[in-house]
């Protein structure tokens, strides 16, 4: 009988420690996505931008795994604790910064967070002061983010033990972050594009969309299948119980989460490349890149509860939505989302959420469609809220955006004194900044002609 005892508890710590690694090693392939969100932003920026972004992705990193480590993680904790009756132990909250044995689940949430965060630049960039971005990225991952962590997943309002979920009896379901992370990004980046502003000749005196191209599809499709890579630490890796405390190997679901992954991966880029083969003629390959995320984006909260064919089904939503969200977002809102995060992050994350019920494994259930509805609106309405907030008090007091000259200029120059390309933007003797194309005189003032290619490889489709 002791000897029984004795196998299982050797059998236990091993499955622990196996499990642990495999923690820490999809935490490392997530982090690894932040190079391809690095590439993926920069290639859809012009060249005299590309240094900016590279930086708010560095510094995203850098200032937010402090930042979680020394704040938010607590604050995710206490949310939970606040909203489902718990009672409230600030010193527990805070006792995995003094705990060794919660430091490799606090690096896997940090990874998360830092997610959220570094989607927002992609919406503002040509245009948000360096300043000003870094502090809406601190509120991001020490009050924005982990609060609705709190909510989903730290057994707060959205949980089955929290307010909202022991009413209707169920908790949310998101299993990786589709709305938690991605789309919670996607609605904080419309929210500080529409409040920064659009571009300098984003849109025309009519209020029509004018094309500004990024300089790079290159880059943006290497830093796409960069995130599709890492995104298999990000969903597969949640499935975190590799071999269960008996010591089997949880095969099936791990299976489960990969396939669905991968399937609604390619039927996201195959439904977006339709979709503007139709409507435009030829098929775009940023918008492709775009469907593409934005199909892994559509499955990750549903990656485990649905079918293969809902993933694809999810996938294809997912895909075939971005761009008619992102015309939405410009033709209609008149909201500058340089990248589209909107459409990729954000209202792809909110639709494949909400289309769990639908395919759920476990079966259909009103009162999780429910939940899945209520929690899409509570994740909006809190991040929208409070970062307009946060952007607001920002703009009141140092401002949100650049002076016109340093737009024009270019980030790179006026926010860092560099340039990532000096060979395509540097001044002339008069002042003049080739920012992608010569200037020329005409009766209306001076205007900018069609961008020469000897002096900026910026000929690419605008995203």
């Amino acid at each position: 009988m002791f000897e029984d005892i004795l196998l299982q508890s050797d059998i236990t710590a091993i499955a622990d420690s196996i499990n642990a690694v495999w923690v820490l090693v999809v935490t490392f392939l997530i982090f690894f996505m932040q190079p391809g969100f690095a590439l993926l932003e920069a290639g859809q920026v012009r060249a005299k931008n590309a240094g900016n972004v590279v930086m708010k992705n560095m510094t995203d990193w850098s200032m937010g795994v402090i930042v979680f480590f020394l704040v938010g993680a607590g604050v995710s904790a206490m949310a939970g604790a606040l909203t489902s009756g718990a009672p409230l132990d600030v010193g527990a909250a805070f006792a995995y910064i003094n705990a060794p044995g919660a430091w490799v689940g606090w690096l896997f949430g940090a990874v998360f967070a830092m997610t959220a965060a570094t989607i927002v630049s992609g919406a503002v960039a040509g245009r948000m002061k360096f300043s000003a971005y870094v502090i809406y990225a601190l509120a991001m991952v020490a009050l924005i983010y982990p609060v609705v962590a709190g909510f989903a997943w730290g057994g707060g309002l959205l949980s089955s033990d929290g307010f909202i979920g022991a009413a209707l009896g169920v908790g949310y379901k998101d299993f990786a972050g589709a709305t938690v992370v991605h789309a919670l990004g996607g609605i904080a980046g419309l929210t500080a594009a529409y409040m920064v502003g659009p571009r300098r000749g984003r849109f025309d005196d009519e209020g029509n969309a004018t094309p500004i191209p990024g300089h790079s599809v290159l880059f943006a499709v290497i830093g796409t299948l960069i995130l599709a890579f890492g995104w298999y630490g990000f969903n597969v890796g949640t499935q975190a119980t590799v071999l269960t405390g008996e010591g089997a190997f949880n095969g099936d679901l791990l299976g489960r989460v990969a396939l669905n992954t991968t399937l609604a991966m390619g039927a996201g880029m195959l439904a977006s490349t339709l979709v503007t083969t139709v409507w435009e003629g030829k098929p775009d390959p940023l918008f492709a890149a775009n469907g593409l995320l934005a199909g892994l984006v559509a499955i990750t909260g549903a990656c485990v509860h649905v079918s293969w064919p809902g993933a694809l089904v999810i996938g294809i939503v997912g895909g075939a939505q971005t761009p008619l969200v992102y015309r939405w977002v410009v033709d209609s809102l008149k909201i500058d989302d340089v990248c589209g995060v909107f459409a990729v992050h954000g209202s792809a994350g909110f639709i494949g959420t909400m289309m769990i019920p639908l395919f759920d494994t476990a079966g259909f259930s009103l009162n999780q469609l429910i939940m899945q509805v209520a929690g899409t609106l509570v994740i909006g309405t809190w991040t929208v809220l409070v970062s307009m907030v946060v952007l607001g008090l920002v703009g009141a007091t140092i401002g949100l955006r650049v002076s016109e000259e340093d737009e024009q200029l270019g980030l790179d120059r006026g926010e860092h004194g560099m340039n990532a390309y000096p060979e395509f933007t540097a001044a002339d003797e008069s002042g003049a900044i080739a920012d992608g194309g010569a200037r020329i005189e005409t009766d209306g003032g001076e205007e900018l002609a069609e961008p020469d290619a000897a002096a900026d490889p910026s000929e690419v489709a605008d995203r």
